[in-house]
């Protein structure tokens, strides 16, 4: 009896599995269109240095029975460790589960990570109304990647692709075509995806950045403290938060690491970290001002390409030229420390908007839902005959 409710529940996983591929649209994509136009978005005007926030915005705590990675961390022990290495905002990730913990604080975001597929295609979900639980856990090409952001778009506030480079959980291609989206976890303990970030930069996509630890063990030292977004904002609310992320008012921190680090030592080190001073315009020239002196200031465009270095300094200006469609800045510090800029991309001037680059192929989406309804009528049949063929057996052995 028990080994025919194991089959029962794995065959109808089977079967709702075959049916979200059965039902996933075709589209067509528009092709990479990289940013034009005569105003320049800056996501750095006006900027307040004392009101910057220090946040993180993954990390698992022990959820659905400590059968998924973080099942060591307890919602009370993350939020002590990372208060004390000074983080304002820490957003707890739960696989598949939105984390209530402080839900009566102001600052609190529900947040959840989406995605259980075998290629870690998962996406970061913050002011999350209810999970999702539609995937596409065996094989995702852009068509299903697509189609979960749609799917995520309804019921969160923000939706961020989570450390796209590892196991080719996104492509680097794939980022040209991908929209629906508003943030990127470029930084992340795991991988740093900064040729994916540009690949949507340099296609006209604005996407800003995300930089966190995504800790699974926040006892260790070493996945702790590694990666913090630095978000500029009035107050602590959430909803401020949540919009200033949407507007590019962050910045990223990879925080030097110095093997064996105690998390005392970390604790110091946070006291001294870098920080932004301005990022302004005059005329064409962008003027970037940091503390303490960098060893390097990088002015990066389009394709990735690194457009001017300048070294030694706390000041670092570069004179946009009318062919640079972006410019974002990478900023490195004597400590080890580097500072990530969102990008200072052209466009029509007004409210920052994020394209949708596709539309539904009807045609082929029917073709799609054809071939795959009559494979998955044939299998069930075939399933069916099967079953029944050994209850044949079966029976006849028993005589």
């Amino acid at each position: 009896m028990i080994a025919y409710l194991v089959l029962f529940f794995i065959g109808l996983i089977l079967l709702i599995t075959l049916w979200y591929y059965t039902s996933c649209p075709v589209y067509t994509f528009s092709p990479p269109n990289p940013f034009k136009g005569d105003s320049l978005y800056n996501p750095y005007m006006n900027i307040s240095e004392k009101k910057w926030w220090k946040g993180n915005f993954q990390v698992q705590s022990r959820a659905w029975g400590g059968i998924t990675s973080g099942r060591g961390n307890s919602n009370e022990k993350i939020e002590k460790i990372y208060s004390s290495l000074g983080y304002d905002i820490i957003a707890t990730s739960d696989y598949q589960k939105i984390n209530r913990f402080g839900i009566r604080k102001p600052s609190y975001i529900p947040t959840y990570e989406h995605g259980y597929g075998i290629h870690k295609t998962h996406q970061i979900c913050l002011g999350s109304q209810k999970v999702l639980w539609r995937d596409y856990p065996f094989y995702q090409g852009l068509n299903h990647k697509q189609h979960i952001l749609n799917c995520l778009g309804i019921q969160n506030e923000i939706i961020a692709i989570a450390h796209p480079d590892l196991r080719d959980g996104y492509l680097k291609e794939e980022m040209k075509y991908l929209s629906g989206y508003h943030l990127m976890e470029v930084f992340n303990r795991a991988r740093t995806s900064l040729a994916h970030w540009d690949s949507a930069l340099s296609s006209g996509y604005p996407a800003f950045l995300l930089a966190n630890d995504d800790a699974h063990n926040v006892t260790n030292p070493y996945e702790i403290g590694r990666y913090a977004t630095f978000v500029q904002s009035d107050t602590l609310v959430a909803r401020h938060i949540l919009e200033a992320l949407k507007k590019g008012r962050a910045y990223g921190v990879r925080i030097a690491y110095k093997e064996g680090e105690t998390l005392e030592e970390k604790k110091l080190h946070a006291l001294r970290l870098p920080s932004l001073k301005e990022v302004s315009f005059s005329n064409d020239t962008l003027k970037i001002k940091v503390s303490p002196s960098a060893s390097e200031f990088r002015f990066v465009g389009q394709n990735g390409v690194i457009l001017k270095n300048v070294k030694e300094t706390n000041f670092a200006y570069y004179v946009i030229k009318p062919s640079d469609t972006y410019i974002r800045t990478e900023i490195s510090f004597p400590s080890q420390d580097i500072i990530f800029l969102n990008p200072i991309f052209r466009y029509q001037g007004g409210k920052i908007t994020w394209p949708i680059r596709y539309i539904i192929n009807r045609q082929a989406s029917f073709i799609h839902y054809i071939l795959w309804g009559s494979g998955g009528l044939i299998l069930l049949f075939m399933s069916g005959l099967l079953i029944k063929k050994h209850h044949f057996r079966k029976a006849h052995e028993n005589q």
